[in-house]
């Protein structure tokens, strides 16, 4: 096992404070977007096996087999199958999704036969891999993932009284969910700039407007009555993204989702083409080892209207929220099931009335993450790790396995399990 070094990325709409505050460390005045923990290109965690600090990615390229284990490399190539993250939004993300496999493939090879370079401006497929993702609430999360029903939205939407989003609550009430659903997005991506603006405007005012009033307990005898009570206490969530990206279609196109708040412990699962955005909040997040986004607004970056219509998937849903389950096979753990094998998730609450060491076997590549108390890791040779909250190791495969307890006693720890599933 090896403590990592890992990258911060500052991404303008990361928290100045969260992170900070989790690794007990001062803020530095900028956006601290995310923490990686991985081997991803763009930002490897590095170790020292005393050689000096070398990148991960490097390590398992000189021997993937020893790094990750004969049956992750058959299944997934010689690369880390998953990068792990610490997720800290301030601000709104870009309004995205991610593609499913084989279009990434496709969109990735068809960009490299036109030469498209990789870090250009209008580049879509980064990788040929999918990104699905799991993101695990540390805090109180919130965010929009997935279509909400068309009814649902068409009441929304009238009730906001903005006569530009009339006929699209005409469409969301009149038609068949998939065509209503793909009508409504098109025309709200594709309308004129400066129509956009004029309706983006209007909708932000009758938003702080609606936000105001249910703030007042003051809705009754209005259309916002009808609407249900997490929607109403969600209005001036919507407000903020208009206010964070004025003349922005997406401010429009985030109308059509479900808001969603995920307490400490609960987690969303977001699979290819549901269009999603975090808003706020810390949260443990580990996806496919992919750079593949698709991008519907709330963004200065490039929208590609025709192939992002290609892959959303147009289906009005509740969001899935999910809880973890003990593991079938592995005393004390508790596993976030998701349908994909590139990651799996669990974690340990260790100490105070829980126990205070787990053994944990090492047959696959996996990193341990510290998020709360003090996490002490031993290995099968006495050797030992102590991680604060923030801190992980990578474990490679093929080892004996290693105990993971609470550093000190009748004191809780938590500890997230990242690895994959062979």
């Amino acid at each position: 096992m090896d403590r990592l070094t890992n990258v911060i990325r500052p991404y303008s709409w990361g928290s100045r404070t969260a992170l900070p505050e989790l690794l007990g460390v001062a803020p530095t005045g900028e956006p601290q977007a995310e923490l990686w923990m991985g081997a991803h290109p763009g930002a490897p965690s590095t170790l020292d096996r005393g050689h000096g600090p070398q990148p991960l990615n490097a390590l398992i390229a000189a021997d993937p087999e020893a790094e990750l284990g004969a049956l992750t490399v058959d299944r997934f190539g010689p690369s880390l199958p998953f990068l792990l993250k610490i997720l800290a939004a301030g601000e709104p993300l870009s309004l995205q999704v991610h593609p499913d496999l084989a279009r990434a493939r496709a969109g990735f090879a068809a960009e490299e036969a036109r030469g498209v370079p990789l870090d250009a401006f209008e580049r879509n497929y980064k990788d040929a891999n999918h990104k699905p993702e799991l993101i695990c609430a540390l805090t109180e999360f919130v965010g929009l993932c997935g279509f909400r029903r068309p009814a649902g939205t068409a009441a929304l939407l009238d009730a906001l009284a903005v006569p530009a989003l009339a006929p699209l609550a005409r469409v969301l009430r009149e038609k068949p969910e998939q065509e209503a659903l793909r009508e409504v997005l098109t025309a709200v991506l594709t309308a004129a700039p400066q129509a956009t603006a004029v309706a983006v405007r209007q909708t932000v005012e009758a938003l702080d407007r609606a936000a105001k009033a249910v703030e007042a307990e003051d809705t009754a005898g209005s259309a916002l009555a009808g609407l249900p009570a997490s929607l109403l206490s969600f209005l001036g969530s919507y407000a903020a993204i208009g206010h964070a990206y004025p003349e922005d279609a997406g401010v429009i196109a985030a109308l059509l989702l479900n808001d969603v708040r995920l307490a400490p412990g609960e987690a969303l699962f977001l699979g290819a083409g549901i269009p999603h955005a975090y808003l706020h909040g810390l949260g443990v997040e580990i996806l496919a080892n992919s750079d593949n986004v698709l991008r519907c607004g709330l963004t200065p970056k490039h929208v590609d209207i025709p192939e992002l219509l290609a892959v959303v998937e147009f289906r009005g849903a509740d969001p899935d929220v999910l809880r973890p389950l003990p593991a079938a096979d592995l005393d004390g753990e508790e596993l976030y099931p998701v349908p994909v094998d590139e990651f799996r998730l669990s974690r340990f609450t260790l100490g105070g009335a829980a126990p205070q060491t787990r053994g944990i076997p090492a047959a696959t590549p996996q990193i341990l993450l510290c998020t709360e108390g003090s996490t002490l890791l031993t290995g099968a040779d006495g050797s030992t790790i102590t991680l604060h909250p923030g801190e992980s190791s990578f474990v490679p495969a093929g080892g004996p396995g290693l105990l993971v307890g609470s550093a000190v006693a009748d004191t809780r720890s938590t500890v997230f399990r990242a690895t994959v599933s062979v």
